[in-house]
């Protein structure tokens, strides 16, 4: 990793250090929320709301796709990044350090693909029961499955995309990481202009333009990795499946599996009661997750952005450095989505109008973007706190977070919807938030404790066996690579 990474990540001013790995984030995220509204607008411009509807209906699934890109990317991410910081302990074997993260990042990759392609598979052969089990009936059956299948059979690109991008935040260049997911959005764009405009493949062209543009990314950070990056290699030789691997990398990233796993099964609650309101309601409830989505992916880029930073200050033992990133990246998320939210609250009727002009459709959007507006600081910081657990090896505590917004929202939506009808429903998920940043203010309390622990000891082993298995003369070739960082330290 280059020096200027590395002083960012260990010993950089906290808010500098903050500016540095969350703006880019922030930037990328956001154009990305930018472009799914305007991925709607495109679609929405067919004037076929079971089309809309079918963006909606396919949500849930393309984040499990992207949850297992990050079983992957985090898991193997935060790996990386305590490993790193690890090195700056007296005494370290950099030499094993950086073998062990060469291993960490090939197995982030090649891993990631292999289990792509299995569920990519399934997905395609699968995909007009998989869009009646997201709740598409009628009209919007057919164009949700056409969609589905589009994005499985890219399945093995979107889980790689995410999966690298993590890797390349690991070692803190947030630069790199934003430029990705800048050139896939711009990528999207104008595929979205050639497959739906001027072709007029619908969903089919909205899915394709997808995939190909995740291609981009893919390409981008697999030329960055393998040319910038002094640390990591996606080499197959350096391919590792061991227990000590397996176990910190699948422990840490289930929990994104999980938050995903249980987000298909409140978004089918959802849709399957508010199916019954109609299919306004859900282009309505479609529409308003994009335009709520930006400041949501703001609070996004500041949590996930700071991952590296916390991981690495744990793996370095520096509880002072740690804490301040913690409480820095609390009031970053705290005054950024206070400004954003108020300002798309108070323009919400104009812009849920560019989208539709049916006035029930709007009456709806208008309701649930309250609603969603109102829960996406409560969301913020619940995301930081699952942040920080992963990146002090806490898997319990995020496994808990993971699991508590599924298994709050159904006793909350179904008892909601009962007594209060439509309102209830589209309210649910803001009282989901607060119960579940409740439990995980309670949870990271009674864990402080835990982020003064020491890294684990399997991990040093690992290493150590890591540099064994390459040898003497690759081990002292890395480690030469490695001895300019060395020294500076």
């Amino acid at each position: 990793m280059s020096s200027s990474n590395r002083h960012y990540l260990a010993s950089a001013p906290i808010w500098r250090s903050l500016v540095h790995l969350c703006v880019p984030m922030i930037a990328g995220f956001s154009v990305g929320s930018v472009y799914n509204v305007i991925n709607a607008g495109f679609v929405g411009s067919l004037h076929s709301t079971p089309l809309l509807a079918a963006l909606t209906f396919s949500l849930p699934v393309f984040a499990l796709l992207m949850a297992i890109g990050g079983v992957f990317g985090v898991g193997g991410g935060t790996y990386i990044s305590r490993l790193l910081g690890s090195q700056e302990q007296p005494g370290a074997d950099a030499a094993a350090g950086s073998a062990r993260i060469r291993q960490i990042s090939a197995f982030t990759l090649w891993g990631s693909l292999a289990a792509g392609a299995v569920i990519g598979a399934l997905g395609v052969v699968f995909a007009t029961p998989l869009a009646m089990l997201v709740g598409a009936t009628g009209a919007s059956l057919a164009p949700t499955a056409l969609y589905i299948g589009a994005m499985c059979a890219f399945t093995p690109v979107y889980v790689a995309a995410f999966a690298l991008e993590q890797l390349v935040r690991a070692e803190g260049a947030a630069v790199a990481s934003m430029t990705g997911l800048i050139a896939s959005t711009i990528a999207n764009l104008l595929f979205d202009v050639l497959f739906i405009l001027l072709l007029g493949w619908g969903v089919l062209g909205a899915g394709l333009a997808l995939g190909l543009s995740n291609l981009v990314t893919v390409g981008y950070y697999v030329w960055w990795l393998s040319r910038r990056s002094t640390v990591m290699s996606l080499a197959p030789r350096f391919f590792r499946a061991d227990r000590e691997m397996l176990k910190t990398v699948f422990g840490v990233g289930a929990s994104e599996l999980l938050l995903s796993s249980f987000l298909i099964v409140t978004t089918l609650l959802m849709n399957w009661l508010a199916i019954a309101y109609g299919d306004a309601l859900l282009a309505a409830m479609g529409v308003a997750l994009r335009i709520s989505q930006l400041p949501e992916m703001i609070a996004m880029g500041v949590f996930m952005g700071a991952i590296p930073l916390f991981a690495y200050a744990y793996g370095a033992r520096n509880h002072a450095r740690l804490r301040s990133a913690i409480v820095g990246s609390a009031v970053a998320i705290a005054g950024i989505v206070a400004v954003f939210s108020t300002a798309v609250f108070l323009f919400r009727d104009q812009v849920f109008g560019l989208f539709s002009a049916d006035p029930s459709l709007i009456a709806d959007g208008t309701l649930i973007l309250t609603a969603m507006l109102v829960s996406t600081l409560f969301n913020g910081f619940t995301g930081l706190m699952i942040a920080v657990f992963q990146a002090t090896e806490q898997m319990r505590n995020a496994t808990i977070m993971s699991v508590a917004q599924g298994v709050l929202f159904i006793p909350v939506v179904l008892a909601m919807n009962t007594l209060l009808g439509m309102s209830g429903l589209i309210w649910a998920m803001t009282v989901t938030e607060v119960l579940v940043f409740a439990l995980g203010a309670a949870l990271f309390l009674a864990s402080r404790r835990a982020l003064t622990a020491a890294p684990s000891a399997a991990a040093v082993e690992a290493a150590e066996a890591a540099l064994a298995e390459e040898g003497p003369e690759e081990g002292a070739e890395e480690g030469a690579e490695a001895s300019p960082a060395a020294a500076a330290r």
